[in-house]
């Protein structure tokens, strides 16, 4: 039987949804629910981190097993994300939202009164699955509904509402911890997931139309989950037994043979659970490639510094939400103003911009030491973050519009499925390698208790400088590889426009100031009327 949800059902498309250069009025509420909840689900994914430390003690486990509070939440997402375009041509908006936070409110009540470390880890994965198609979900619909040249904006304001949360997800984290522990957490996501289900069935409308008779390739989505589950299982028991021990090697193999047969699964079916065959495009691979080099650095920052913080420093979990707030806060203006400029620069200059912001920053905070001024964390992580935002943004929004129209949906699932897989390695990867730097440190020292917190920071420093090569990496990805297709300015894309329209080859139009005249023209009116126009590169124009 179908479940059949009450309220407004009525499809936004077309006109309906923006007409006369705007969003209609049914499409921006519906648009600003579905920001709201992928705010949600931003907020909860990072609310833990001033909390790790804390729960860390508690239960009596490792960092590395703590920090999977926070790696199972990028890896279900990883997994779920891929479902995406099955969901969306499958069932309407409403059901994948309304189902999504039915699932999100029960994990956040299993995880707000279980008694143990597995069953709140298991109710973060009943939250992971409840918002891990919602920011897909999102910018599909965006990319449905905005022109090509509104497109940035439209991204770099949903942007904006997603970098919020991790302003308010570790500061407000810290204050619950110190105030009311932990459990407090869930609770408020407990509340948080609720009314998000209210408003979800009393508001929200449907975007484009579904296909019953599309089917999901069950078999790969286990096959990534004992691919990528297994992979960071292994890496997870690295730290307390041999990478010889058969709990190491064997998830370790188990998990990269499950990756191989997915890969290889994907390229030989009609309807693949991910369609690989994006990876075609230079564009597309080379903005994937970077996006996610950015997220295996950045990730284990945020499991990382709140160590340092607490730990190292013996701060409150409160003040170090604090240290990290301002950062989240410079990471939200970036994005917001990285759309804009992707629209008037293009994406070569921003991204470039953003990877050497990031760097710097990356750098800096790899001094730090048992004395450091700790506003200078905070500085540090602003710059980083400031980076991010002009780069994360702006650089996955090229590597879509390199794409055909047809093809952004199963982009932007390869996209957001890579990202937070590497996301999701990138911690436990960083971590593990961080309390090696910290071990050795410590046994080159004498081994004894009063040397495990300077070896701790010389093991901080170290994956900082780690991160830090890893951002080099990526610049020099985008500075040799982000060019053309839509990476120079808006004016340049709108001179290819005007040569595909044959409009610039008139004799009577050769003159600067009328080409000009007729570019400014096509910026506001023919490419905001045309979503899609020749994947033509710069050069040519």
């Amino acid at each position: 039987m179908r479940i059949r949800w009450h309220g407004p059902i009525e499809t936004v498309t077309g006109s309906k949804a923006f007409a006369n250069g705007r969003l209609t009025r049914p499409a921006l509420i519906s648009i600003s629910i579905l920001t709201f909840i992928t705010f949600v689900g931003n907020f909860t994914q990072l609310q833990l981190t001033s909390a790790l430390p804390t729960m860390v003690r508690e239960f009596n486990i490792s960092v590395t097993t703590g920090q999977w509070m926070t790696s199972i939440f990028q890896l279900v997402m990883g997994v779920m994300i891929p479902l995406t375009a099955f969901l969306t041509k499958r069932f309407t908006t409403r059901e994948i939202v309304i189902a999504s936070m039915y699932i999100f409110t029960i994990g956040s009540l299993l995880s707000w009164l279980s008694p143990s470390f597995i069953l709140v880890l298991a109710g973060r994965t009943l939250e992971a699955i409840g918002t891990g198609v919602m920011w897909p979900v999102l910018q599909i619909t965006v990319f449905s509904i905005y022109p090509l040249a509104k497109r940035g904006v439209a991204m770099g304001t949903v942007g904006l509402a997603m970098s919020v949360a991790p302003a308010l997800g570790p500061t407000l984290g810290g204050l619950q911890t110190d105030s009311n522990g932990w459990r407090s957490i869930f609770l408020s996501l407990t509340v948080l997931g609720a009314l998000c289900l209210i408003i979800s069935m009393l508001w929200l409308r449907n975007f484009g139309s579904r296909d019953e008779r599309v089917k999901a390739d069950f078999f790969s989505a286990s096959l990534s989950v004992v691919g990528f589950g297994g992979l960071l299982f292994g890496f997870t028991n690295i730290e307390a037994y041999s990478i010889l021990s058969p709990v190491t090697w064997m998830p370790m193999l188990v998990g990269i043979a499950g990756i191989v047969w997915f890969v290889l699964r994907q390229t030989h079916l009609a309807a693949p659970l991910l369609n690989l065959d994006v990876f075609r495009n230079r564009g597309f691979t080379i903005g994937t490639v970077a996006a996610s080099l950015s997220f295996f650095a950045f990730s284990s920052i945020m499991v990382i510094m709140p160590l340092y913080i607490q730990t190292d420093r013996g701060y409150s979990a409160t003040m170090s939400g604090l240290i990290m707030l301002p950062g989240a806060l410079g990471m939200a203006i970036a994005q917001f103003f990285g759309g804009r400029s992707l629209d008037r620069f293009g994406a070569r200059p921003v991204a470039i911009t953003g990877s050497l912001v990031l760097t710097l920053g990356t750098v800096g905070m790899s001094f730090v030491g048992l004395d450091t001024w700790i506003w200078w964390v905070s500085i540090c992580q602003f710059v980083r973050q400031v980076g991010m935002g002009f780069v994360l943004m702006p650089i996955t929004t090229w590597a879509l519009n390199c794409l055909e129209p047809e093809e952004v949906s199963a982009g932007s699932a390869v996209t957001n499925t890579v990202r937070q897989l590497a996301g999701a390695i990138g911690a436990p990867v960083l971590v593990i390698l961080m309390e090696s730097f910290v071990a050795a440190r410590q046994s080159s020292m004498g081994g004894e208790a009063g040397m495990a917190i300077p070896a701790s920071i010389f093991g901080i420093d170290w994956i900082l400088r780690v991160s830090s090569l890893i951002c080099v990496a990526m610049f020099l990805l985008i500075l040799f590889g982000v060019k053309g297709d839509g990476a120079g300015s808006g004016r340049a894309m709108a001179r290819v426009a005007l040569r595909k329209m044959r409009i610039v080859h008139m004799p009577d139009l050769h003159s600067v100031p009328v080409l000009h005249s007729i570019e400014d023209f096509s910026e506001r009116h023919v490419i905001a009327h045309l979503p899609y126009l020749s994947r033509t590169s710069d050069d040519d124009a």
